[in-house]
């Protein structure tokens, strides 16, 4: 067991790069594991810079000075956000909190309703359980279980003073890692090792598939958010913008998120229409848009971006949304295809170098009584 741990270990780090590469992903992931809470407006900076970087590139080929083109850029972008903020966030609001009105209304006609279809099919809904049903809704909206919201409520609130320090500190962190992108980076490559070129290889080869995988989900969640609410918004139902807003935003987990945005939009369509026709027309609907974005949209914004079996991908949401959240979830695909990269590039040794140490003696000395002749 022990001289085949010494083989593996020969056989995958004899080459130098490769631990350089081990070390800077340890240093990396250790950074924004344990520095993610006081790092987060450089990273969510670094974010934005990344994309934003290829708008003034190509400024800067047709001659305009970085400078001025970062600049540009970044208005623009503040622009296009605080219209999208201040024209979206207040009907979202308004829908939010009327839904949360609504929320006792719809929970006493769903326990009429449970309470009706276990009179009539007492086998299938035994009256013990839906007594612990009806309880246990009960308590939801009791009033010690709004007192803790009013208290989320108030957490929230107090959070909102750390994001109007964000709106501050990271437009002026994306403004100077735009401008000074080469000095920045030049001063960056002095922390990391001489022999590094393994890392760049797998640099290489993920900065074009991160930069097309974080636009291609931008655009799907544009996309795919503003025509569910066009569809909501024509058949006419109730909270069509928040709704719209959260299938949008479902897209950022893969095959997760349209599972679980689907039990609120089957919930108000039935509290608003029961089993009726515009229920159905609403659930096709609802699912043509679905399949069209698997089947159409995902194929054409990704192309070969994302080249990984499902189950890897569901595998890398859970782990990742679990180490770092919401970011998690958003980079678990890119960080998914960065070890898939690792992988493919990390380097080995020839094949007769995974020969057993014995044969591989031989086969030495076998070698040498040849040249010798």
């Amino acid at each position: 067991m022990i001289s085949f741990v010494q083989h593996w270990y020969k056989k995958r780090f004899s080459d130098p790069q490769a631990v350089t590469l081990v070390f800077i992903l340890i240093a990396l992931a250790a950074l924004i594991y344990f520095g993610a809470s006081i790092l987060a407006p450089i990273f969510v900076a670094l974010v934005l810079a990344f994309l934003l970087e290829w708008p003034v590139a190509q400024m800067s080929r047709i001659g305009v000075n970085r400078t001025a083109g970062a600049s540009l850029v970044l208005v623009l972008f503040v622009g296009v956000m605080l219209l999208t903020v201040f024209g979206l966030i207040p009907s979202l609001w308004k829908q939010g909190l009327s839904l949360l009105s609504e929320l006792p209304n719809m929970l006493d006609k769903g326990l009429a309703m449970a309470e009706d279809f276990a009179s009539q099919y007492p086998k299938y809904i035994p009256p013990e359980q839906l007594d612990t049903m009806v309880e246990q809704a009960r308590k939801l909206m009791d009033t010690q279980h709004l007192l803790d919201l009013g208290k989320h409520l108030l957490g929230y609130s107090a959070s909102v003073l750390v994001l109007m320090v964000y709106a501050i500190l990271v437009p002026l962190l994306v403004f100077f890692f735009l401008k000074d992108k080469k000095e920045l980076m030049l001063g960056a490559k002095r922390f990391f090792p001489a022999n590094r070129q393994l890392a760049s290889k797998v640099w290489e080869e993920m900065n074009q598939q991160i930069f097309n995988y974080i636009r291609g989900k931008v655009m799907e969640i544009i996309i795919v958010g503003a025509a569910s609410y066009i569809f909501f918004a024509i058949m006419d139902l109730r909270y069509a913008a928040l709704l719209g807003v959260l299938t949008g935003l479902s897209v950022l987990i893969p095959y997760v998120g349209a599972t679980l945005v689907t039990l609120p939009i089957a919930l108000v369509a039935f509290f608003q229409w029961g089993f009726s026709s515009e229920f159905a027309y609403l659930m096709l609907g609802y699912g043509i848009i679905q399949a069209l974005d698997g089947n159409l949209l995902v194929p054409l914004l990704f192309s070969d971006a994302v080249d990984l079996h499902p189950v890897i991908i569901i595998a890398a949401v859970l782990v990742f949304g679990g180490l770092w959240g919401v970011w998690g979830v958003f980079f678990a695909i890119p960080l998914a295809s960065l070890i898939k990269a690792v992988i493919n590039a990390w380097p080995e040794l020839p094949p007769q170098s995974s020969a057993d140490p014995g044969e591989q003696e031989a086969a030495d000395k076998q070698l040498e009584s040849r040249v010798g002749q």
